[in-house]
């Protein structure tokens, strides 16, 4: 097949699709756009602050990956799409294509008045260097650490990786001997934060906060951020650092496209990971909005088995194949404490969460490891 693919994003769906239409379409024409030729690992920037990874750990060139697969590589950002889906528009250049996976992720929502001055964990490289480097400045103070949801997508949220950074710093603080010197706080809207792990990994992360002696504030909404408080509906909390991740949302170069959005403004995606109305155009990880439980994770292993889905209904399509093939709804996470990990997993009305265990730990840098090591 020598069909003309495009595939937007070099994250974890982008790069998943890519690798799944080589393997399946070896004579097919892929082309990458995205604006660097890089996999930030973003999951491993949780031990950034410790010391456990640096920059150079998490941020891989893909240059050789590019060229093992034969991949066509376009430096840009995308700014929107032709009528029929078959013409890309970027910063430099059209990109004409006969199937298109969209695998651009979400932005977060920056709306909450003061947000600047609070650093977004997930938003890359930079914010774990930037928590790390105002952590050793720091000789004491209170650290908050929050998270909120898109209100009109709620599942629209990432709080596993604020669990992960909470629990991270407060081990570390501990090991630097000046634990005594902070107080931790952790806030969130609801009285049952986590929720999508479900109730027994919601139990098991509340204890283990009370177990290290982190306070909570929990069913009050932020209002505002301060360069040195938070403010909730009802309680004020001095902070010498604020950690916050906010709700998500699609990108901003959908505002410029026909395609179907959800309320939430992601793209919207059926269980095959097509986009409804556009024949040979799929969606896939944090950038699409898809049917499932209201647990359905945004998160990385989600978005593989979707991008996994997409690139072969993507090509059943261009065969005039039926593309039925439906992505599997699983939620499979460590929440990391930097020396021992909580393994939660979800599927059908299945689950379970397990304390922490130090395996864990070692689980989550293994499976790193084994999943940069094919785009080095």
């Amino acid at each position: 097949m020598g069909a003309r693919i495009t595939v937007v994003g070099a994250g974890f769906a982008g790069l998943t699709a890519l690798r799944t239409l080589r393997r399946h379409a070896p004579d097919a024409s892929l082309t990458l756009v995205a604006p660097r030729a890089e996999l930030h690992y973003l999951p491993g920037t949780i031990w950034i602050p410790s010391g456990l990874r640096s920059r150079a750990d998490l941020v891989v060139p893909l240059d050789d990956f590019l060229r093992r697969e034969r991949i066509s590589f376009h430096r840009a950002r995308a700014t929107g799409l032709s009528a029929d889906a078959r013409v890309l528009h970027t910063e430099a250049g059209d990109v004409a294509n006969d199937g298109l996976v969209i695998a651009s992720g979400a932005r977060f929502l920056r709306k909450l008045p003061g947000i600047e001055h609070a650093i977004i964990p997930c938003e890359g490289v930079d914010a774990g260097e930037a928590i790390r480097d105002r952590l050793i400045a720091l000789d004491g103070g209170t650290l908050c650490f929050g998270f909120g949801s898109n209100p009109n997508e709620p599942v629209a949220m990432r709080g596993g990786p604020m669990f992960e950074f909470t629990f991270g710093i407060e081990t570390l603080l501990r090991k630097q001997r000046r634990r005594d010197r902070f107080r931790l706080v952790f806030f969130s809207p609801s009285e049952k934060p986590g929720q999508r792990l479900g109730d027994k990994a919601v139990g098991l992360i509340l204890g283990e906060m009370r177990k290290r002696g982190i306070d909570t504030v929990l069913g009050e909404k932020p209002q505002r951020f301060e360069a040195d408080a938070v403010q909730l509906e009802r309680t004020r909390i001095d902070s010498a650092m604020t950690l916050f991740m906010p709700g998500l949302t699609g990108q901003a170069w959908l505002d410029g496209t026909p395609l179907p959005r959800s309320p939430g403004g992601f793209v919207q995606g059926d269980a095959q990971c097509r986009v409804p109305g556009f024949d040979c155009t799929f969606v896939a990880g944090d950038g699409g909005s898809f049917p499932g439980p209201d647990w359905l994770p945004k998160q990385a292993h989600q978005a593989d088995l979707q991008a996994e889905v997409a690139a072969r209904n993507l090509l059943r399509a261009l065969r005039g194949e039926p593309a039925e093939e439906a992505f599997t709804v699983e939620l499979v996470c460590i929440v990391d404490t930097l020396d021992r990990g909580l393994l939660v997993t979800r599927k059908g009305d299945g689950g379970r969460a397990l304390p922490p265990l130090r395996a864990m730990h070692w689980a989550k840098s293994a499976f790193e490891k084994r999943y940069l090591r094919r785009y080095r």
